[in-house]
């Protein structure tokens, strides 16, 4: 007999049980068992069902906590913009290819082939990313031949295609090929006739 549960709020409990399903989710999918959502939290199966009607209701939750955007925001926010334009971008790039490779090995075992419908109207979220995004890049503005949104779009856009597995074939690109891509583009430098 599992040992009983420590005592939590209903609230703490959800939000314990929510943690403990996310790894599970990406490990197992749909397939995960209440069993192994139970052992994974430490809990007996039953109190599951104390604070969610059904394990749809827990999954689904799981899934929202998964993409919640606002930890990835908070990342976003931490990154120095003072710092050389290179390692700007390729902090970025790093912060970006983590959220987008957990969210498409989640999306993946849950056989998923867009966002929840209560993740479609993401706008707000985006936007704020999208304000964070460009003030980063705004202090390099007069090194750039585009503005700093469009190269933070262009940024977002690489990262997502060489990121996700069947975009990328199954090699996606690393953080350093998408930055110096981005800088560099994939021209060898011209050679100077005279020299």
């Amino acid at each position: 007999m599992p040992p009983r549960a420590k005592p939590l709020s209903p609230d703490d409990r959800r939000a314990a049980l929510v943690d403990a399903t996310v790894p599970l989710l990406l490990e197992h999918g749909r397939a995960v068992t209440t069993r192994q959502i139970a052992d994974a939290a430490g809990i007996a199966e039953g109190t599951i069902f104390r604070v969610f009607d059904s394990k749809d209701d827990l999954v689904l939750a799981a899934l929202e906590h998964a993409l919640d955007l606002d930890p990835f925001i908070a990342q976003l926010q931490q990154v120095d913009p003072d710092q050389e334009l290179g390692a700007m971008l390729l902090e970025v790039v790093e912060l970006f290819q983590r959220r987008f490779s957990r969210v498409f090995q989640l999306m993946t075992r849950m056989g998923m082939v867009g966002p929840p419908k209560a993740h479609r109207h993401m706008e707000a979220e985006r936007e704020r990313v999208g304000v964070i995004l460009q003030g980063l890049a705004e202090r390099h503005r007069d090194s750039l031949r585009v503005p700093p949104g469009q190269l933070m779009h262009m940024v977002r856009l690489l990262t997502f295609s060489g990121t996700h597995p069947h975009i990328s074939d199954g090699n996606p690109l690393s953080a350093e090929e998408i930055v110096d891509t981005v800088l560099h583009g994939v021209l060898k430098p011209r050679q100077n006739k005279d020299s």
